[in-house]
């Protein structure tokens, strides 16, 4: 028998991945997606017309929407990775955040606990529902140690809070209500299909056109970066066999600070696309104000998913950064269209 998912947020970063290796795995998928800024429905270019895809433009903050979804699809699986997720502007709005991060998780877990409800024995028995969350949640570490599944929650932004809510709601729902679910954590994506105000992504592209390259203070806030389809094959693995109410980090154990990170995409572009008119991209490096409440340093433990799930990253940091440089230089339509909708300014500077 097919397995069916409903994925929310499938047409953002790390959903589009998800939803790929899904469709290209055999699953049947239904996209649910509201198609926010950071939606791009060019993302699934690759699998649009396969026959166990379809697509669902659509809030999880409407219930209507979302039971009308899970009757009608009959999903095996729900993976929520639907959420406002940059903390830029969750300084500057956070009420979105609230929102749709809160509010939103808050009605699909009614909804997913109704229909899981209304299942006989064996549909209970094998359907889960897996929650998508950040490390940022756990707040900020010092120059040593990492962020375990039982670290306290410490959020620091707008954004962080807004998931941590959601994580503690999600939570409560599986020892209140016995809805069966699984819960995972994840360090700092990049890689193909980011939108472009993110770190890596307009680095690449302000690297590419000569223009300048902000890096928040000093640039010496510590990131553990993970590759985008390095993260999507973890939350299937945990999806599919991790432990009921359990949570999983998942991170890709690749510490980089932000200037050090910055300064790798400019040795990498130099070296696959000089140009004499720009010089050393180094030189295009522009510190600028930092954001408020901006954490020093994540780093995840992924020592239970790598033990319990037997689950390996295909990529190191070198690898991962290299092939993402690449597909920007080579997926200019994708990433032209969004110049209109984003100027690749820094947001959510003190005002």
């Amino acid at each position: 028998m097919t397995r069916r998912v409903l994925v929310t947020g499938g047409a953002g970063f790390i959903g589009s991945a998800v939803v790929r290796r899904l469709v290209r795995a055999g699953w049947d998928v239904l996209n649910f997606d509201k198609l926010t800024y950071a939606g791009n429905l060019a993302s699934l270019n690759e699998i649009d017309n396969s026959p166990n895809y379809r697509f669902a433009k659509a809030d999880i903050c409407d219930g209507r929407a979302v039971r009308e979804a899970l009757e009608s699809f009959r999903p095996d699986l729900v993976m929520h990775l639907a959420a406002e997720s940059h903390v830029d502007r969750s300084i500057d709005g956070p009420g979105d955040f609230v929102q749709t991060n809160v509010i939103g998780t808050f009605t699909l877990l009614q909804e997913a606990l109704r229909y899981w409800q209304g299942l006989d024995a064996a549909g209970q028995q094998a359907f889960r529902f897996h929650h998508i969350s950040t490390d940022e949640v756990f707040g900020t570490l010092g120059e040593e140690g990492l962020f375990r599944e039982d670290t306290p929650y410490q959020p620091n932004s707008p954004y962080s809070a807004s998931k941590a809510s959601s994580d503690h709601l999600v939570r409560a729902w599986f020892h209140t209500y016995g809805l069966p679910v699984v819960m995972s954590n994840c360090s700092n994506n990049y890689g193909p299909y980011h939108f472009p105000e993110k770190l890596i992504p307009l680095t690449i592209l302000n690297a590419l056109e000569g223009k300048p390259l902000p890096i928040y203070g000093k640039g010496e806030n510590v990131r553990d970066w993970l590759y985008v389809d390095d993260h999507a094959s973890a939350l299937e693995l945990i999806a599919t066999t991790g432990r009921l109410g359990e949570s999983y980090n998942v991170g890709g154990n690749n510490e980089r600070r932000n200037i050090d990170v910055v300064r790798t995409i400019c040795t990498i572009m130099d070296r696959v696309v000089p140009d004499a008119t720009i010089g050393a991209r180094e030189g295009l490096i522009t510190f600028v104000t930092d954001r408020p409440g901006h954490d020093a340093r994540y780093a995840i433990d992924a020592t239970k998913l790598k033990g319990e799930l037997g689950w390996v990253p295909a990529h190191d940091f070198e690898s991962g950064i290299e092939a993402t440089v690449r597909w920007y230089l080579d997926n200019a339509a994708w990433w032209e269209p969004l110049k209109a909708r984003y100027d690749r300014a820094r947001i959510g500077l003190s005002k």
